[in-house]
């Protein structure tokens, strides 16, 4: 299965440790490498990853890195995630893909389980434990589901089952759910195009058991991803 990697923020909690926060070093391999190595262990076939900041060494490390992998820039990277999936769409098309994120490291087990989830508009890889020592609380996105199904998401979500693992498999109905979004005058974030699904019911689950996984968002994740791959 193809996959789509958002790799176009500003990276701000990381700027003190490097000016890129895809290619930041973890035990000494940039992030963003890691991704694809992950996912493509996973059952990922292919490559595309929206660049925004720092866009040129992104691309140029990719390049060398893989030249199968295909770059697209996002016109505006300094608004809402969802944009940069729009970018990516449009290279892509809407068949079945994965949709990742440039900072999220995972088993490749969790990307083998969310290709092999029952295919929907969107399916989202979430981690039913609560009390997950290495999730940041303050950052990561809460989800509420009824069985299979998402009923809400937002990072500031009170009343709320599982955490978003940012490993999602979608299609073209995702994509129009996102542009509908912005039309409607909504900021454009991949929650907001997640919500709109779940309204209709076409946003669904897979739950990753005990699956590792770690947002790598700020120094101390990056400390503990070290850890973690060292041990």
């Amino acid at each position: 299965m193809k996959a789509l990697i958002v790799a176009a923020g500003y990276g701000s909690r990381l700027r003190t440790v490097s000016p890129s926060k895809p290619l930041t070093l973890v035990a000494g391999t940039p992030l963003i490498a890691r991704v694809i190595a992950a996912a493509r262990a996973g059952g990922a076939s292919a490559f595309t990853v929206v660049t925004g900041h720092e866009a040129e060494a992104v691309e140029a490390y990719l390049a060398a890195l893989d030249p199968a992998i295909t770059c697209v820039r996002t016109p505006d990277w300094s608004l809402a995630n969802g944009h940069s999936v729009l970018t990516g769409a449009d290279a892509l098309g809407p068949e079945r893909h994965l949709l990742m994120m440039a900072d999220h490291l995972f088993d490749p087990a969790l990307v083998a389980r969310t290709i092999a989830a029952p295919p929907a508009a969107l399916t989202l890889a979430i981690d039913r434990r609560l009390g997950n020592p290495l999730v940041d609380l303050d950052d990561v996105t809460r989800v509420r589901t009824q069985g299979d199904a998402i009923v809400a998401i937002g990072k500031h979500l009170p009343d709320y089952d599982a955490f978003d693992c940012g490993v999602f498999a979608v299609d073209g109905r995702f994509h129009d759910a996102l542009r509908a979004s912005i039309a409607a005058g909504g900021a454009g974030s991949i929650s907001a195009g997640v919500e709109a699904l779940a309204a209709t019911g076409g946003a669904r689950v897979t739950d990753i058991g005990d699956t590792w996984w770690l947002d790598v968002d700020d120094p101390k994740a990056l400390d503990q991803a070290e850890a973690a791959l060292a041990a």
